[in-house]
């Protein structure tokens, strides 16, 4: 952790997490069951976020 007022701790987690809603959730919407979401985040995930950005 690093000390008051540095915001750096989870700037990299929001960041990720921020852009994968934005890009899977408005085209599937809502999902019925917890193995259909990881299933559909596991497939955005390694077929589209990791083969198409820079890290």
């Amino acid at each position: 952790m690093s000390g008051k007022g540095n915001s750096y701790d989870n700037a990299t987690c929001e960041s990720f997490f921020s852009t994968l809603k934005r890009e899977m959730l408005p085209d599937c919407g809502y999902f019925e069951t917890r193995e259909q979401a990881k299933n559909h985040i596991f497939e955005h995930i390694e077929g589209f976020y990791n083969t198409r950005r820079k890290h």
